[in-house]
């Protein structure tokens, strides 16, 4: 099956990035359908592959997190598999991407403050170099990529 998308596709993709608990309803003003045809073109959207689930945005300061950093992990010989359980295992890293380059991940880290920074990584540094960058402010959140064209 084919994942190419229309323009109304796109559309309601949109919808749904500016708020995940629209209903078909409010979609459908958006762009033109009826609640229903909403619904069924949500259904074909996951039917194929193109969403997979809807979620919320939290905002991490409301939640004592006042700092993030940016930690790229270098396991070493032999610790590549160790060290990817570590990071999946601990629950402060909120995102983790493997890499090419000198690093073999790029990780997200939520922090209370930044003393945590130590008790989080010092039990990687038997099994990896880490490098740490604390994030000053985000320019943008995550956003879409184009969807036509």
């Amino acid at each position: 099956m084919s994942k190419e998308l229309d323009q109304t596709d796109c559309a309601i993709i949109e919808c749904l990035d500016a708020d995940s608990r629209a209903s078909l309803a409010a979609i459908g003003m958006d762009v033109g359908l009826s609640g229903p045809a909403v619904g069924e073109r949500l259904r074909r959207l996951r039917d194929i592959g193109v969403i997979e689930g809807t979620g919320v945005r939290l905002d991490l300061r409301a939640l004592g997190y006042t700092l993030q950093a940016l930690v790229r992990i270098k396991p070493r010989s032999g610790q590549l598999h160790r060290v990817e359980q570590m990071i999946n295992d601990q629950p402060r890293f909120m995102s983790c991407d493997r890499v090419t380059g000198e690093d073999c991940y790029v990780a997200r880290l939520a922090l209370r403050d930044v003393a945590e920074l130590d008790d989080i990584l010092m039990p990687f540094h038997d099994r990896a170099e880490t490098h740490t960058s604390i994030v000053k402010s985000n320019i943008f959140k995550d956003r879409l990529p184009p969807l036509l064209g």
